[in-house]
């Protein structure tokens, strides 16, 4: 029976990608390490929170590694489709827009008895990249003609419009992107992105005003925060400044800092708050785990030998280059980069990285090509 219970922990470890459980894991502990070392400013709650979601993370890694994705898949995707719609459904009855919140949006969801804050969308995501992935791969025969990519856009809209209905603009681009990279990687032709592009460029002055006061500002102070430096660009400014007072070595672990000034330094502006305490080194060391990440789940993708298989890593690795990239520009002010302005840096990101990995041709790219494509990426 021991013999057994070994053969059985040793196949379910085997079956975790070990650079992926490791690159998951180094972001888990330094956000520990920085919430830890922020403990008087965040709380002992954020602490706790943080530690019992990382082991809850790693136990859920071993348990999904070792599940057959293609039996859930062809058995359960309806119900994963109907769970996004009817919770993102439910928030719209009885959500609302969270603690301390500026927008109108109702995106989030409190659970009963125990009483924690929750954000369908976020959960959402993973359900529906799985529904969107099944379907491209049924229809790929056909994926070029009008009545396929009418139920697809159906299939989207159901979440995506929800989300808009709710007023989060921010993540309903988001899931957009998703869409639009997970049709290209499916072999969408590329007219009808140029054609998509063209409608949404001449449809934009008139959207304009339809977009509520705090949109508007967000994108226009986007341009320059420095227009608004003591409302709406006061948080990008502020989390820049965190980042130069980091330096090389950071200001130190245990150290306050301009961060505790800011509203959210352990969610939206954690980057910020890492580059103050640990400098220039804690903050590369962030951004290359989260690429080598990115890189293996794409790389991981392009190994499947299901369609789906590999639509599932595209749709992931496009959420972690949405979030991570936001991470970097969006809440930092770095080079004055706009939501629209950044939604194309993600584009350019994720097509270029997309299209080397999954476009037919690749059979063609050698070692060498992906190597020099990988040392021009980065030094780009």
């Amino acid at each position: 029976m021991l013999q057994k219970i070994k053969l059985f922990l040793h196949d379910a470890v085997r079956r975790v990608d070990p650079i992926l459980l490791l690159a998951t894991v180094a972001l888990s502990v330094i956000s520990l390490v920085t919430v830890y070392g922020a403990v008087d400013n965040f709380g002992m709650s954020k602490l706790k929170m943080q530690f019992a979601m990382t082991v809850l993370g790693v136990i859920l890694t071993f348990i999904v590694a070792n599940l057959d994705y293609h039996v859930i898949l062809d058995r359960l995707w309806p119900v994963m489709l109907l769970f996004s719609v009817g919770i993102l459904g439910l928030t719209l009855i009885a959500g609302d827009t969270g603690a301390g919140m500026e927008t109108a949006n109702k995106s989030w969801l409190t659970i009963p008895v125990i009483g924690i804050a929750i954000q369908p969308s976020e959960f959402v995501k993973i359900t529906f990249i799985c529904t969107f992935a099944k379907h491209l791969s049924v229809v790929k025969n056909t994926l070029n003609q009008f009545k396929t990519l009418v139920l697809l856009g159906a299939h989207a809209l159901l979440v995506v419009g929800l989300i808009l209905i709710s007023g989060d603009l921010g993540v309903a681009l988001v899931y957009m992107a998703l869409v639009l990279i997970m049709l290209f990687c499916a072999g969408l032709h590329w007219g009808y992105f140029a054609a998509v592009g063209g409608a949404i460029a001449l449809a934009f002055p008139f959207l304009w005003d339809y977009l509520a006061s705090y949109q508007k500002d967000r994108i226009v102070v986007g341009f320059n925060p420095a227009l608004d430096p003591k409302d709406k660009g006061w948080q990008p400014l502020l989390s820049k400044q965190c980042i130069e007072n980091g330096g090389l070595l950071g200001v130190g672990w245990q150290t306050g800092g301009d961060y505790e000034e800011l509203t959210a330094s352990h969610t939206d502006f954690i980057l910020a708050t890492v580059c103050e305490k640990f400098g220039f080194i804690g903050g590369m060391l962030v951004m290359v785990t989260l690429a080598v990440l990115i890189m293996r789940v794409l790389w991981i993708g392009r190994q499947s030998c299901h369609d789906y298989g590999m639509l599932i890593s595209v749709g992931v690795a496009a959420v972690i280059i949405a979030r991570s990239t936001s991470l970097l520009f969006s809440k930092t002010s770095l080079g004055t980069i706009t939501p629209f302005n950044l939604l194309a840096v993600r584009f350019t990101l994720a097509f270029l990285i997309l299209t080397l990995l999954f476009h037919k041709k690749m059979r063609t790219i050698d070692g060498k090509i992906l190597l020099r494509g990988a040392l021009q990426g980065g030094a780009f």
